[in-house]
């Protein structure tokens, strides 16, 4: 089992759902953690919340779909941690509607957000881990990106773009000792689905949680080296 004592970890959208109990997770294992996300406050009270557990914790505020606030972002992590061994982008939005109401504008944002925010960071980290010669990178889609559905065009869209990104920055990094997982996790009760009226609050024994999320990430990372979780679709067992 890997020892993730010391390990330094970026999680985008970290201040608040799947990355703020990714976070959390990491933080028991001993990971210093940098977060990153659009709202500071949100990101001060879970750094204030990590650092409770020993563990060097930071943030940094910037949109992962503007690549200049990226580039800036991720050199102040680089700046503090020297290194990054773990990158978790987990950074996304969605909005639902048919094909024809949605406006191009929103379509713009839901693509620029959740593909080329990956696309973004995971350019200005990936050099920092190709560096170290061994890393982890976990890239959240979605099963909105395994099967579209009604109402969901642009959202599925970028998450079916995600998992194309990811299974070949996968097979491109192998050679670095860098793994490269792609998560496609069913309706999870996170904030962004709460808000959106997907899950609720008292769902908690028939939807999947957070936590559940971040305990899959943990044990990913846990595998010897010689392992690798290629993908995983994380579902609820009941219906």
């Amino acid at each position: 089992m890997e020892n993730l004592k010391g390990r330094k970890a970026i999680i985008t959208g970290g201040g608040k759902g799947l990355g703020k109990a990714t976070a959390l997770a990491f933080a028991k294992e001993g990971i210093d953690v940098a977060i990153t996300g659009r709202n500071e406050q949100n990101l001060i009270e879970t750094v204030a919340e990590l650092s409770a557990f020993g563990v060097k914790a930071i943030y940094a505020t910037f949109d992962v779909g503007n690549h200049n606030e990226v580039k800036i972002g991720i050199q102040k992590i680089i700046s503090e941690f020297k290194t990054i061994d773990i990158l978790v982008n987990n950074a996304g939005i969605a909005a639902f509607g048919s094909f024809l109401e949605m406006q191009p504008k929103q379509w713009q944002a839901i693509i620029q957000t959740n593909l080329m925010g990956m696309y973004y960071v995971t350019k200005e980290v990936l050099p920092y881990i190709i560096e170290n010669n061994q890393g982890d990178i976990f890239n959240v889609s979605s099963t909105a990106g395994i099967t579209g559905n009604a109402g969901t065009s642009a959202y599925s869209a970028s998450k079916f773009a995600v998992i194309g990104l990811s299974e070949s920055l996968m097979k491109e990094v192998r050679k670095n000792n860098i793994r490269v997982c792609t998560l496609t996790p069913s309706t999870i009760a996170s904030d962004m689905s709460i808000e959106l009226g997907i899950a609720n609050r008292n769902s908690e024994e028939t939807v999947l949680q957070p936590a559940d999320f971040a305990e899959l990430i943990v044990a990913a990372l846990h595998l010897p080296r010689r392992a690798m979780l290629k993908s995983a679709s994380l579902w609820s067992t009941n219906p």
